[in-house]
């Protein structure tokens, strides 16, 4: 007699955010396309990946009609085209507000518009996609749908809440309210900046964290890095507000709080990568790097040798997370003390800090040694593929991609010791062939000093001991960080959540 399964349980993903455009300068906002961030990555490749799987996956975000325009942005309109296709209209649920419709970016420069917009789409999906959906699990993502886990817990639907970012906002139960959303029968699970006694004495002038609101109200948190999780929650990152860190403190020690790494976009691989002057894998890497190093020391001026070492700066240049403050310092050093070798240091980033280091090359005469390029996707890719190492001192990282993707393209990482980078990056022992990178324990220069020394006497060793850990390096690395592995984790998560399989069968 055959089984019949019953219906596979309704999955709703809520972002402002999907998009298939890679991963580049971090966690910064490109304001010329639909992505601020690792969240555009991962929402999209989450949403393919269940729904390659055979889940009953469903998406809300809002109708960012001139993002969407092919003529603005050919590339997303082809991603866009990809997720349509695979996924039938009535499973891509668009806010409708004329708030989206005109916006050429997915975030603005003033933060009340900011808000503004986060209000909108999370009326549309409280109060129209939502009833229509009729989801048996919302999963919600960072600051811009913080309303919604409270509304969730409401009406009894499990609710899964990620943050990629620790940005959030605040604002008064009577505005929210204003926006058309009915808070009034949720606002007891909203965290104020107050204790709430009352609902008319809360409503005016006690102010709702969004961020730490969804934190308190949903079902199951997660971070996108195990370590940042812990580190939170053991108070070694200073920046956290204590509210927050109480909350997810609370959640963890309920046994509702995990970390699950990103991943990067599967279109970075050298063996497919269209950008690159040659394309290779780790059976040829050595031929493959040689020839895009050739062409990115061309392309930018710099000393024509194929055996300098040259380090890529793939994350925004900022002194308050990426560290930008601590290669400043020892810029000179280091450039100086590899000077018979060529070293090569190459910035393809934006970024606050970025004329400070054009100051620093300007003033030592290093043009043809270090180059300081705005972000560019293609020079990024070819800067992947032609590195020898990229450099990541982070102060803290969330979750990091650019320490994924570069060991796939045969680039190992220099890193401190932090967050999504010590769950990502372990020291390289070279003659017992483990590890992928270098990392520094203490956040200063010199730790990154010592980092990238010990990346030299690496690339100084003999060429067999070298191939012989760059190609299970790339290897590796190909295989775990990959989206089928991320989305198995929220499947899992998923699974507990619901305490029911994500996905039944015939059987």
């Amino acid at each position: 007699m055959t089984k019949i399964s019953k219906k596979n349980p309704r999955i709703l993903i809520v972002t402002p955010e999907v998009t298939y455009l890679p991963e580049g300068m971090g966690n910064i906002a490109n304001l010329l396309t639909a992505k601020a961030g690792g969240l555009a990555d991962v929402s999209a490749a989450l949403i393919s990946a269940l729904f390659d799987q055979g889940a009953d996956i469903h998406v809300a975000m809002p109708d960012y009609r001139e993002i969407f325009s092919a003529q603005l942005s050919p590339i997303y309109g082809k991603e866009l085209d990809l997720i349509r296709s695979k996924m039938p209209d009535e499973r891509i649920h668009f806010a409708e507000d004329r708030v989206f419709y005109y916006l050429n970016h997915v975030y603005s420069d003033y933060s009340w518009e900011n808000l503004k917009i986060a209000l909108s789409f999370q009326r549309e999906v409280i109060n129209n996609i939502v009833p229509r959906v009729k989801p048996d699990l919302i999963h919600c993502n960072d600051w811009m749908t913080g309303l919604i886990p409270a509304m969730a817990r409401r009406l009894g639907i499990p609710c899964l809440f990620t943050i990629h970012n620790i940005h959030t906002k605040k604002t008064s139960l009577s505005y929210i309210e204003d926006t058309g959303i009915d808070a009034a029968s949720f606002w007891q699970n909203l965290f104020y900046e107050r204790m709430a006694y009352d609902y008319h004495g809360t409503r005016e002038s006690n102010p709702i964290d969004l961020l730490t609101s969804a934190v308190f109200a949903a079902h199951f948190v997660n971070t996108v890095s195990p370590t940042f999780l812990a580190e939170i929650i053991e108070g070694k990152q200073e920046f956290i507000e204590p509210h927050l860190k109480q909350e997810l403190s609370n959640k963890w020690h309920s046994g509702c709080a995990a970390g699950i790494l990103n991943a990067p976009d599967p279109t970075f691989d050298p063996s497919s990568d269209n950008t690159l002057a040659r394309r290779f894998n780790e059976k040829d890497y050595t031929q493959g790097k040689l020839e895009n190093k050739r062409a990115l020391q061309k392309s930018l001026g710099l000393i024509q040798d194929d055996n300098a070492p040259l380090f890529f700066w793939p994350s925004r240049l900022d002194t308050i997370q990426k560290g930008s403050q601590l290669l400043a310092e020892i810029l000179y050093n280091v450039v100086s003390s590899y000077w018979s070798q060529n070293l090569e240091i190459v910035f393809v980033a934006n970024g606050e800090f970025q004329q400070h280091f054009k100051n620093i090359v300007g003033y030592h005469h290093f043009h043809n040694r270090v180059a300081v390029c705005n972000f560019d996707e293609n020079l990024a890719r070819l800067a992947y593929a032609a590195s020898d190492f990229i450099l990541m001192p982070s102060r803290f990282e969330p979750c990091g991609l650019p320490q994924m993707i570069a060991p796939i393209y045969g680039c190992l990482t220099v890193a401190h010791d932090t967050g999504g980078l010590h769950d990502t990056v372990t020291h390289l022992d070279a003659e017992n062939n483990t590890g992928n990178g270098f990392l520094f324990k203490f956040f200063n220069s010199d730790g990154l000093l010592w980092a990238i020394g010990e990346a030299m006497n690496f690339y100084n060793m003999p060429f067999k001991t070298k191939e012989k850990n760059i190609k299970r390096i790339m290897k590796q690395s190909i295989e775990s960080f990959n989206h089928p592995v991320t989305a198995r984790k929220y499947i899992d998560l998923y699974e507990k959540m619901l305490q029911r399989p994500l996905i039944n069968s015939f059987g």
